[in-house]
């Protein structure tokens, strides 16, 4: 298992490189500039704004640029941000907590409506309850986010007044009423993503459930007098999930980007909303470190698909 993690880990090196070359040069070549606003204001001498872009390195060569920001990434330095004017890996840690909270949230919720819907509706194929589920099913990933968070606001909020529809960061509370307030306006943006995430998962554990249920060896362990629980569990389900494993695992970087959308309906204080409004004010800094966050998510999940896989299946070797 080390000499795989090593092996991994050394093919990655190379992956993020290539990633954030072709980020970079895309970045830099886009139009916009983070001081334009400085050029055209009478109040703000020429001088300036040229000694800003001076400092920033904003008039140097693309190539000699991302050797800067290589150079300074290897020793922690993210950058600065234009519009926050604060280190970049502080901006992104003060937006991490509400954006973790959500996403893991979402994706707890997702697997807990996924696995046992799906395993049921592959146990009784096309039964009153499979074609239940199936329509939920596709009904709840056929309605995009931004609709069904609509949907949750108008219902929810401006009907029922049950709950907020806007993410509060800076909340007056203190001890439980805290914790309180803090569920309350995490429902409905955690249930927008859970949701259309569980119900597309519940599709392919469904589909898989299918495909390992029918094999020879289930019928033998049904055969040897197995309780049909323990088959489902032991035989079945475990199997089952190696191609579930896959999809969730490579889908959890999408999930990161598809909460961009839920987190601007609700005013989620992340990573999200940080990225629209750096990428609305040509904040380059904010936004190389953001999608390079989200290229390392994507190798990272794939790495611990491939171990899960021996977990699920020891007859898959790490060789």
């Amino acid at each position: 298992m080390s000499r795989y993690l090593l092996r991994r880990m050394l093919i990655a090196v190379p992956s993020l490189l290539g990633i954030s070359v072709v980020l970079f040069t895309v970045l830099a070549l886009a139009p916009g500039d983070p001081f334009g606003e400085l050029a055209t204001n009478p109040n703000v001498p020429p001088e300036v704004g040229a000694a800003l872009r001076a400092k920033f390195g904003l008039d140097d060569p693309v190539w000699l640029r991302y050797l800067h920001w290589l150079v300074a990434m290897l020793h922690g330095d993210w950058g600065f941000s234009f519009v926050s004017r604060m280190d970049v890996d502080r901006l992104i840690l003060q937006r991490l907590p509400a954006t973790l909270l959500v996403i893991g949230s979402s994706q707890v919720l997702a697997l807990l409506v996924a696995l046992p819907v799906g395993v049921l509706a592959a146990r009784r194929p096309y039964s009153l309850f499979d074609q239940i589920a199936n329509t939920f099913a596709f009904i709840g990933f056929s309605l995009p986010t931004f609709f069904t968070g609509l949907l949750f606001i108008l219902v929810f909020s401006i009907y029922l007044d049950w709950l907020p529809f806007v993410f509060r960061a800076d909340l007056a509370a203190t001890g439980w009423r805290w914790y309180w307030e803090e569920f309350r306006q995490s429902i409905m943006p955690v249930a927008v993503l859970g949701l259309f995430q569980g119900a597309a998962w519940t599709r392919y554990v469904r589909s898989a459930v299918l495909d390992v249920i029918r094999l020879d060896y289930v019928t033998t362990a049904r055969a040897k007098g197995i309780a049909e629980s323990a088959v489902i569990t032991r035989h079945v389900v475990r199997n089952a999930l190696i191609p579930v494993v896959t999809l969730v695992a490579l889908s959890m970087p999408a999930v990161f980007g598809g909460a961009i959308i839920t987190e601007q309906i609700f005013r989620v204080p992340g990573i999200g909303s940080l990225l629209i409004s750096s990428i609305l004010a040509n904040d380059t800094p904010v936004i190389m470190a953001v999608t390079f966050v989200f290229a390392c998510l994507v190798i990272l999940f794939n790495l611990l698909a491939d171990i899960l896989y021996g977990w699920l299946d020891p007859r898959i070797s790490y060789r």
